[in-house]
């Protein structure tokens, strides 16, 4: 009876709503009927209201975009006869019909998002079996060592866990290659494996022919193990100790359970977040997948599998011969199949595993186009909306997932259509200033406070927008390959550990530093135009400002693609763990306060030890999570300092014995609680107006910045970036150093 109540009450809402939407009043009425909703969302938003308050704040805001739907729809497109004038305004309407269809798709995934899940408990003697696998590719041994050493950590008793590097690099295709130095490395790389494996008590696997990519790798490992359960890492994703018991129990209590995804967190910052400086202070980009989208989608029974940081049921991807291999998005493909056979999926919204994001801008690239052509593939080969056994909420959840990555056709639209005004006197958008005023900015408001209604702690204002540009350029013709030969793409595996010894300008850059000189050109044509046709004030106006705000994210572009240069070869990890110092017969107590897997930084309790100098030889103790044999690395002295609290000193390891990568593992990754205390300190929502000024700010700074690159003068030295707003705390939220 309740729950037919909440159902009549919705709809009766929704009915008034598009009542209103098509009430016909003048402009004023318009312009402050929107005031009034931004207002109430604003007073809301201040009161922090959850459950039926939000929805209802968020129920204003649609009626407002449907109002501009419905203005945009009757009253603004030019008459079809004039085609130099329709054919770019239906372009760049269609454009907005997407961004509102986006817009409602999100609202249905995430305006309710699932709590964060407690795992449920189980006993030892009912755990089942699980094999971890780890596809290699061409990564390095030493990247391997670490992840192996990570999984081989985990809690779990040992004679139900077998840890597999399943290895693409060293396959027998490869090994009997025509190329004989082709053919020499591949030979090496198995061999170099094949030791590491044994060294660390963990199986090698390698196969025939490099078939189907990454799936094919997964499939060969499925037919040569047994386990009950199937954990995937990516070759640069560690675990923690706790891992499998945060998610194994839930297998016990869900039988038809096919999957437990986790969060991928990244201890590096990907290029725009490195560029920017904003790694410490703001949240970053995937989170709002992983924080928001993910829970939302879990609400349906639609949060998929993610390639990587997740646990699989063997009965069930028996069901369909393993990983999917039609499209190069292997998990997602997957995880839409089980989903259509009645398998269920959870999401458990804690960050068990530490990996690495692309360093480059090219590798970040080349990262999101596979995403891109991926989904594409998946949309033609498996179109969610038609597919058999789905829910129709499930549906949307894989539809949202898939139309999202035709921003690039979006973003060009609304870059290029204010210049199709400014530089060739096409009217797209037949409506005055009073129009655009009171339909436009009441709607662009809305906007906003929807999207921080839905992920103002999980995503900053414009930063969205500026994802979008640095992709677009590369992502667009990425996209218009796969529709036009949905077979063409191949999986590409993303470039790991890349070091910039050199600040420099992106190989990818050039096209940014264009569109940037065109916005200028398009400034220039907007003072023109105010100056030769002062009768049409209002509307240059308008289109120069929505082009001085593609500027402004243009600007902010050259930022991003003009790489900084860094010496680190590793990511640094703030720590703070007991230890002793050895060196020679002398011992000093002392605390690591970040590390990494190649050395650490350590701050000793007394203010002088004889011999310590750079170059000098030392050997680190703790106490690890695990029981290692073990519990001393070999270190050596690079650098020292000293203040009023001792000596500081940075170390570089000395790995030579595989307990060595396994005491790294246990310092670097085995303590998850880390990563989650990381990214709740970046958790902050500063508000629509303190995020923008602080992007105008950033973007003013990064566009200097940038230009300074282009034509070599970095090295005369610019002023630190604007800093990101601090933490509530007044703390700043330091990972890397």
């Amino acid at each position: 009876m309740k729950k037919g109540l909440i159902v009549a009450f919705w709809a009766l809402a929704a009915t008034l709503i598009l009542l209103l939407v098509a009430l016909p009043i003048s402009l004023q009425a318009h312009l402050i009927a929107g005031l009034v909703v931004v207002s109430c969302m604003i007073v809301l938003k201040f009161f922090r209201a959850q459950g039926v308050w939000r929805l209802i704040a968020l129920a204003l805001g649609t009626a407002i975009v449907l109002r501009y739907v419905f203005w945009r729809t009757t009253s603004t497109l030019p008459p079809i006869t004039e085609l130099e004038n329709y054919i770019p305004a239906i372009l760049l309407y269609m454009a907005e019909m997407y961004c509102v269809l986006m817009l409602f798709l999100s609202l249905f995934v995430v305006s309710s998002p699932l709590p964060s899940r407690r795992p449920p408990q189980i006993e030892d003697e009912n755990l089942p079996s699980v094999d971890v696998f780890v596809p290699s590719y061409n990564e390095d041994a030493n990247l391997l060592a670490s992840t192996l050493s990570a999984a081989k950590a985990m809690n779990y008793p040992a004679d139900k866990l077998t840890i597999w590097l399943l290895d693409d690099g060293g396959t027998d295709q490869k090994c009997q290659s025509s190329n004989k130095a082709q053919a020499e490395e591949a030979k090496a790389r198995r061999a170099e494996l094949q030791a590491l494996c044994a060294a660390l008590d963990v199986k090698y696997l390698t196969r025939a022919k490099n078939v189907h990519a990454k799936a094919g790798n997964l499939n060969n490992g499925l037919e040569h193990s047994t386990g009950d359960l199937v954990a995937v890492f990516d070759a640069d994703h560690a675990p923690a100790r706790s891992f499998l018991q945060e998610t194994v129990g839930y297998f016990n209590t869900e039988k038809n359970l096919f999957l437990v995804q986790t969060p991928h967190f990244f201890i590096n910052p990907d290029p725009l977040e490195r560029n920017l400086g904003t790694f410490d202070t703001m949240p970053s980009e995937n989170e709002m997948f992983y924080g928001i989208i993910q829970r939302g989608l879990d609400r349906w029974n639609g949060a998929f599998f993610c390639g990587s940081a997740a646990l699989l049921r063997r009965e069930a991807l028996q069901e369909t011969n393993g990983f999917s291999g039609i499209s190069i998005t292997e998990d997602c493909e997957t995880a839409l199949e089980l989903h259509s056979r009645g398998w269920k999926s959870i999401y458990v919204d804690k960050p068990l595993i530490a990996g690495l994001q692309p360093d480059t801008f090219a590798s970040f690239i080349g990262q999101r186009s596979r995403w891109a052509q991926g989904m594409m593939q998946i949309m033609r080969y498996r179109f969610p909306l038609f597919k058999r056994g789905l829910s129709l909420p499930q549906r949307l959840c894989y539809l949202s997932s898939m139309l999202f990555w035709l921003f690039p056709f979006t973003r060009l639209c609304f870059l290029i259509c204010p210049l199709c005004y400014l530089f060739f006197s096409l009217e797209i958008f037949t409506a005055s200033g009073g129009e655009f005023l009171a339909y436009t900015s009441t709607y662009m408001m809305v906007n906003f406070m929807m999207q921080n209604y839905l992920y103002g702690r999980y995503r900053w204002p414009w930063i969205s927008d500026l994802y979008e540009f640095i992709q677009t350029i590369y992502l667009f013709p990425a996209i218009l390959s796969v529709i036009a030969n949905p077979s063409k793409p191949t999986f590409k595996v993303t470039a790991k550990n890349e070091s910039l010894a050199q600040s420099r300008v992106s190989e990818l850059g050039a096209p940014f530093f264009i569109i940037f000189g065109l916005l200028v050109l398009g400034l220039v044509a907007t003072a023109v135009r105010l100056w030769a046709e002062p009768y049409k004030a209002d509307v240059t106006l308008v289109t120069g400002a929505w082009n001085l705000l593609n500027l402004i994210i243009a600007g902010c572009a050259l930022g991003v693609v003009s790489e900084r240069g860094t010496r680190r070869q590793s990511h640094r990890v703030r720590v703070q763990r007991q230890c002793r110092f050895i060196m020679g017969d002398k011992v000093v107590d002392g605390l690591i306060q970040d590390v990494s897997v190649g050395g650490a930084s350590l701050r000793l309790s007394q203010s002088a030890l004889p011999g310590l100098k750079k170059g000098a030889l030392g050997t680190l103790e703790f106490t690890p999570y695990s029981a290692l044999p073990v519990d001393q690395l070999p270190m050596e002295v690079r650098k020292m300092s000293m203040d009023e609290k001792g000596i500081l000193i940075g170390c570089r390891f000395l790995t030579e014995t595989p307990e060595h990568h396994r005491l790294i593992a246990d310092l670097v990754f085995a303590n998850a609680d880390q990563w989650s205390q990381f990214q709740k300190r970046r958790h902050q929502d500063i508000g629509i107006l303190r995020g923008t000024i602080w992007f105008f700010s950033v973007a003013l700074y990064q566009t200097g910045r940038g230009l300074a690159y282009l034509f070599g003068l970095q090295k005369l030295g610019t002023p630190e970036p604007p800093a990101a707003p601090m933490t509530p705390a007044g703390e700043s939220a330091t990972l890397t150093k």
